[in-house]
């Protein structure tokens, strides 16, 4: 029987070193384990999301000493493990040293070879380029070193033969993408079975977001079912970051049969060793100890962990955030809690005329319910000097006159690049930006003010998804910290008598229907624009496309009405708020398209198509009572 060790190591990106000091203890536990494979995941040595740091050609020979290093570890083990391969004979396209993201297996000091193969690994077959991926910016395919070489990818792809004690396996060894192919041409998993391997191993530097491990299974257990191999998949945890958007790595090892059913799962994102024994001739995969699957919702996790890894990364310990009596601060304000000690969170409240004394009351209910320090600081007498000092100065030929939106937005930036940042530099720390994604769809933020701070850890989060997460804080909690209140009182900014939360006004955001609508526009595959929202309203199944729990009619009687909402939000998020997007702090990414790197934008005017514009003209000149 052999044992098989995985370790979900916490790859620190561009540091080999420490990862390299990680990697030895997970050599160590595995010889203490009695297993005869380690297998770790792909690029466990540099990390995966690492920008041009590619570029630098020290940093690749540092890689190349260390993979050095842990071939030399493995004298009565054998290792498996996902780094960059360097071929300094050839180039790239851009012309630099060609690399491959590679899968490397060494045993009794020595690295082994792909059966066949001369080259000491295994180059990755399909390279991802979408969403936050780029791997053909900076990595050479099998594929291409094939029609380079002139073979075949099938030809050139080939199992390990790995030592297991006074065994061995004929393993398949993809690196994470080599197992998403249903988008390619090509099937990797399914010509290394045709070449009889026993097992199959998934190398993976898979950046987490909701759902996506549901898919992993689904797909993989469909393509093993028809395979009959089993797997075992060993990913990546940690955070890593492309500048604005900040990904967290769950690990979650993962074990399937013959079947493709789903038989051991490690927890998300915790440090673990996981251990499996495989019969060959049986070709049955066991798991040593009980790993049932993860059945817990994700979102609290998965941010909590990007927070303490994010401060963690900075060498912060101390945050101040601005409350309000909001939920958007008051959630923020119970995550960060969550992850820092007594004390090191400090809440500040700065009211002005326009904030109610229930919202205040709120805020300062949250601090006490938090245990937190917690500061007033009224600002209403610093924007009256300053719009005092501003008015009626001459400017052309006129005088300046600063409008009730202009003084809106003053409070916004005294509130944080005066006094927040201020208070951060003094506590020690850094300061938050509260944002949600429905609002930064939108622009329904200030430059400089609300959308300033180190890291918008919720602003990949839809209003919605807000309220969820602050329920889902108040059960981690085991009480409610978030009080009822700021979950009943209506969203409102408070800048204005027009947002007055006492007398019901607020936002003017619809998010029961908005949140909906902003998200079509932005996380589906095939993303839509106002022509597929004009032409499922005409034919009146707008709400099932949507999955939005409220009808459109009962909030726009009439098409006029309708298409006025819809333009003016698509003005909105395809024109200036592009620009707010841009400068905004980076974010935790959750969704399967978070914005920063992963949505990639481009600043453009709003665009109406020509079918978009034929619907829009029947139903204003057909349709003149209201929608029915």
């Amino acid at each position: 029987m052999i044992k098989i060790a995985t370790a979900q190591i916490d790859v620190i990106p561009g540091n080999i070193r420490e990862n390299w000091k990680q990697i030895e203890k997970e050599i160590q536990a595995a010889r203490e384990g009695g297993a005869h494979i380690l297998v770790l995941p792909e690029m466990c040595l540099t990390g995966y999301l690492i920008g041009d740091l590619w570029d630098q050609n020290a940093f690749l020979r540092e890689c190349e000493r260390y993979n050095r290093k842990i071939a030399d570890a493995a004298r009565d083990i054998t290792i498996l493990w996902g780094s960059c391969a360097i071929d300094w004979e050839r180039t790239n396209d851009d012309g630099r040293p060609r690399k491959y993201n590679a899968a490397f297996a060494a045993s009794h000091g020595r690295f082994l070879s792909p059966l066949g193969q001369s080259r000491p690994y295994a180059i990755k077959t399909l390279l991802p380029e979408y969403r936050c991926f780029d791997d053909r910016r900076y990595f050479t395919s099998l594929i291409q070193y094939a029609a380079e070489k002139g073979t075949s990818p099938k030809e050139e792809l080939s199992p390990f033969l790995l030592p297991a004690g006074e065994e061995t396996i004929r393993a398949g060894v993809l690196l994470c993408e080599d197992s998403w192919d249903e988008n390619y041409h090509f099937s990797p998993m399914s010509v290394l079975a045709e070449k009889g391997i026993s097992l199959f191993f998934n190398l993976s530097a898979s950046p987490f977001t909701l759902g996506k491990n549901e898919k992993r299974h689904r797909m993989l257990g469909a393509a093993l079912s028809n395979l009959h191999i089993p797997m075992i998949y060993v990913n990546q945890r940690g955070l890593q970051n492309n500048g604005k958007t900040c990904y967290t790595f769950d690990g979650m090892t993962a074990a399937y049969d013959r079947e493709g059913r789903l038989t051991a799962e490690a927890r998300p994102f915790e440090e673990e060793i996981s251990f499996f024994t495989f019969d060959e001739a049986e070709g049955r995969l066991e798991s040593c100890r009980p790993m049932p699957e993860y059945k817990g919702n994700m979102l609290l996790p998965a941010l909590r962990y990007g927070v303490r890894k994010f401060l963690s990364s900075i060498h912060v310990d101390k945050v101040v955030i601005g409350v309000s009596g909001g939920i958007d601060s008051a959630v923020n304000a119970a995550l960060y809690r969550s992850v820092l000690p007594e004390g090191h969170l400090l809440l500040v409240n700065t009211p002005t005329r326009f904030n109610s004394e229930m919202t205040k009351g709120l805020a300062r209910k949250l601090a006490d319910n938090l245990e937190s320090p917690y500061l007033t600081i009224p600002i209403g007498s610093f924007i009256d000097e300053t719009a005092a000092a501003l008015e009626g100065l001459p400017m052309g030929d006129g005088n300046i006159h600063l409008t009730g939106f202009m003084k809106e937005n003053m409070q916004a930036r005294d509130r944080s690049s005066r006094i927040l940042a201020a208070l951060s530099a003094a506590f020690g720390g850094i300061f938050t930006c509260n944002a949600n994604k429905t609002e930064m769809t939108v622009g329904y933020s200030t430059l400089y003010g609300d959308l300033a701070g180190a890291l918008a850890a919720t602003a990949d989060l839809w209003k919605y998804q807000i309220y969820e997460l602050g329920r889902a804080l108040n059960e981690w909690y085991g009480r409610d910290v978030i009080p009822e209140g700021i979950f009943t009182v209506k969203p409102s900014a408070e800048l204005s008598d027009k947002q007055d939360v006492t007398k019901g006004l607020g936002d003017p955001l619809i998010y029961e229907y908005h949140d909906y609508l902003l998200k079509s526009f932005v996380e589906p595959w095939q993303r839509n624009t106002p022509e597929e929202i004009l032409a499922w309203y005409s034919e009146g199944n707008l709400e099932e496309h949507l999955g939005c729990p409220v009808k459109v009619k009962d909030l726009f009687p009439y098409p006029s009405d309708f298409i006025a909402d819809l333009e003016r939000w698509w003005r909105l998020f395809a024109g200036f708020a592009v620009a707010k997007r841009i400068q905004a702090p980076p974010l935790i990414a959750i969704s399967r398209r978070p914005y920063g790197f992963d949505l990639r934008e481009s600043q453009l005017p709003p665009y109406y198509t020509d079918r978009y514009l034929e619907i829009k003209e029947k139903l204003l000149n057909g349709m003149k009572g209201p929608y029915v």
